[in-house]
Order: C-alpha cells, then structure tokens, then sequence
C-alpha cells in the first residue's frame, strides 16, 4: 500500500484531527513525506482540512483501494490513474490475455463513450468508472442480459448501502428523482471462426458525488449525492459487483422491472425512420421492451432509445 493510501486510512478511521507527528510515528516515515501525502490526496480530490497545532482531519472524499476491492470480491482489480476509458482499458487486458473475471477501475476518463459511441461528461473527482471483463465462450443466444442483471445490482447495492431509492430507464440508465445517475454499457467480443462470444465488458459510469457538474447539465443528471457521502466509492463498488456475482439472475430480473421508470407509462421511440407512439407493458427476460401501439398492434425493442411521452411531476429524461 502507498503511503498516501495509508494516510488516508488512517485519516478515514476517526473525525478528530491527527498531528503530522503521529501520522509520520504510525507509518514510520518522516514530516515531509505526510505533507506529501497530504497534497496528493488533496490532488485526488479529497478535502481535508489542517489546522495549527492541531494536525490535518479528512472533511470529504475518498480514495479508490482497489486492493481492498480485490480481498472482497476475489477478482483482480486493475486501477488506471490516467485511463482514457475503462472500456478500452479492459480490452487492452483482454489482448495482453488477464485473466477473467477481472475489474478496470479509473477516477476519471478522458475520452468516455456511452451507447452509440457517444462521448460523455466525465467528472474529475466524485465519479464511479468502472469495467467488469467476462470470459463467458458462449453462442450470442446463450448471452445472459447482463446489462439489466448489472443495473438491478446498482438498484440493490444503493437501497442496501444507503436506502436511497432510485429507478432504472429501459434499457442502461440509474436515475434518482427524475434525474441521471448512471449509465452502462455493454459489449461483445466474438470469434467468428467458431461462432461464440469470447468475451463481455460491462462497463459503468456512476455520478457518486459530484462537484463540477457542468450547469447545462443539471436539469437531466445529478449525484447519488448532493453532500457529504455516507459512504465510500469503494463500498458501493464491492456491493455492486458482489451482487451481481452471488443475487440469482432470476431475482435480479425480478427487481429491474419492479424499478422499471417506463412500464405503465407512453413511450416514443423511431423504427426505419417512423416514430410511433405507445404504452410500455412488459420487459421481456432477455431484456426486450414490449409497447402496444395506438392501433392495438405489439412491438418488441430490443434494443434502442426510447423517451417518456408523461413523467408525472419530473421533467422528461432523454
């Protein structure tokens, strides 16, 4: 473990100040290299406060550990400081052959891509961007809905972990009060020569506690939390994942359409240039919307966008 790493356990243990002097006896390393510490943490993020005479008090923030990370879930846990997306960082694991399951962790992204490849705001400090690397070597028929199970496992990870209550949007999208908090995509590598889907990479982005939200955004996006956390980026990481490895996809299944924003309500969505209009009424399984349209007739999405025609008092998510 890094000395900054220490310190911040350390500071993380108690809400009193601790002296740099007794930092610097605990971890058996002088003054200069708490200050040290100290400023990098600060760099990463983390607020914390010195007072004279009276030794340095962790105020806000936290740092990825992804060590401890790793002891809970028992997978690898890769942490990339200077990432341009988790998403390339897994594949970039897969052609160096890591092995699988395995977790790709960053504190920010430069270059992030959602669905469709579209970029997306990726805060600087405060976020959750991560990816889960599957091996599964399997036919696209006997691919699990790994995007509905990993949303049902943030559902179930948050209510745990804090008892907020948030909602999932057909097919990717966390939101929390009418508003954004996370998205997922997922992808997949196949061989063609022996027709199977050799690898999956999940990947997610999670506004955990954001300061820097760009104004133009805050009408559709917000945090999990708007103040000071009630707990860390690393809890809710383990939860997640550990969720969606030991929770019975049957159960996950369950409660993505419990916490479903769209079913029971008008949905608009466009097919070979058409726009239709219709009531959400089911999510299949295999993670399919079905809508019936005004004149009566059943479509099955698969895939694609949808948006909300009502959202009782919220503003319509895109």
């Amino acid at each position: 473990m890094k000395t900054y790493e220490k310190i911040y356990k350390l500071l993380g243990t108690t809400q009193d100040y601790i002296s740099g002097e007794e930092l610097a006896q605990l971890l058996g390393i002088s003054r200069t290299s708490v200050w040290k510490g100290i400023k990098h943490l600060e760099r990463q993020g983390l607020v914390i406060k010195a007072g004279p005479n009276r030794g340095y008090r962790l105020e806000q923030g936290d740092l990825l550990l992804p060590k401890e990370i790793e002891q809970s879930l028992n997978i690898p846990v890769h942490l990339n400081n200077n990432s341009v997306s988790t998403q390339l960082d897994a594949k970039q694991g897969i052609k160096q052959q890591g092995s699988s399951p395995a977790l790709y962790l960053a504190p920010s992204q430069t270059k992030a891509q959602g669905r469709f490849g579209r970029s997306f705001f990726t805060a600087e400090t405060g976020g959750i961007y991560m990816t889960l690397h599957l091996r599964p070597e399997i036919s696209f028929q006997e691919l699990k809905p790994y995007t509905l199970l990993v949303a049902a496992a943030i559902v179930k990870a948050i209510d745990q972990l804090t008892g907020i209550q948030v909602d999932i949007k057909w097919v990717n999208d966390i939101y929390r009060n009418g508003k954004k908090i996370a998205g997922i995509l997922t992808e997949a590598i196949s061989s063609i020569e022996a027709q199977i889907v050799t690898d999956v990479v999940i990947g997610v982005g999670l506004n955990f506690c954001l300061t820097d939200l760009p104004v133009e955004l805050s009408k559709t996006a917000t945090s999990l939390f708007t103040v000071s956390p009630s707990i860390t980026r690393n809890q809710l990481i383990t939860a997640i994942w550990h969720h969606f490895f030991t929770t019975s996809e049957e159960e996950l299944l369950t409660l993505y359409k419990e916490k479903s924003l769209v079913l029971g309500k008008q949905v608009t969505f466009s097919q070979q240039n058409q726009h239709y209009c219709g009531l959400a009424t089911a999510i299949t399984d295999t993670g399919a919307l079905q809508v019936r349209l005004e004149d009566g007739s059943l479509k099955t999405l698969s895939s694609g966008e949808i948006s909300l025609a009502s959202w009782s008092n919220s503003p319509t998510p895109e």
